[in-house]
């Protein structure tokens, strides 16, 4: 059962967003609320809520999100100096949208990986 999630949205443009890339699998655009120089959100076209539901079906996406972060870190010109990829899971684990996705985050030093 899919349910429908802002990213949903963004993905069949029904909210108007500029993408950076999207392919069957997977779209990647700009977070609206940037927490650094670059930050790309990267999601899987499938509704998947967590990381706790991705099944063994979902491998082949979850390889194609790393492999588009690596190729849109690139073109951001990141990709020499460094950057983060983050996948939260759950209430603790800072997810906002249940919709799993990957922010690409880059552009600065990026510091301490947790700042508790």
């Amino acid at each position: 059962m899919s349910e429908e999630t802002i990213f949903s949205k963004i993905i069949r443009q029904e909210i108007p967003t500029p993408l950076l890339y999207q392919d069957e699998l997977v779209t990647a655009f700009r977070d609206v609320a940037p927490r650094v120089d670059s930050h790309i959100l990267i999601v899987p076209n499938k509704h998947i809520a967590t990381i706790n539901d991705v099944t063994s079906e979902d491998e082949l996406t979850l390889g194609r999100m790393i492999t588009v972060a690596k190729k849109l870190a690139k073109e951001e010109g990141i990709d020499e100096k460094g950057y983060r990829l983050i996948i939260n899971c759950n209430n603790d684990g800072g997810q906002e949208v249940y919709h799993i996705h990957m922010h690409l985050l880059g552009g600065q030093p990026l510091g301490a990986m947790l700042s508790l």
